[in-house]
């Protein structure tokens, strides 16, 4: 079952609880009555597996995706450089 904490608005109470799912929050502060608010925390994360590290291969790079990505960036350059001609001119 997973670990709620909630503090009170009034007196500033602060607890922890064990609820299934399926429970309503709490909302009536057990010392004074008032009224409970849930408290949100961090939360760890562990990545396992392979690939999420850049020291991590990810396969071999295939020789057909290279050229497009370069044909690419020589279209853009060539573009890049025609406007720059023409407000020199």
């Amino acid at each position: 079952m997973p670990t709620y904490s909630y503090r009170c608005t009034a007196c500033g109470h602060a607890f922890d609880i064990q609820q299934a799912f399926t429970d309503d929050s709490l909302t009536i502060c057990p010392s004074c009555g008032g009224t409970l608010r849930k408290l949100y925390g961090a939360v760890g994360v562990t990545f396992n597996g392979s690939g999420f590290y850049r020291t991590d291969s990810r396969g071999p790079v295939t020789g057909s995706a290279a050229p497009s990505s370069s044909t690419s960036g020589t279209s853009s350059s060539s573009g890049g450089s025609t406007p720059s001609s023409t407000t020199s001119d």
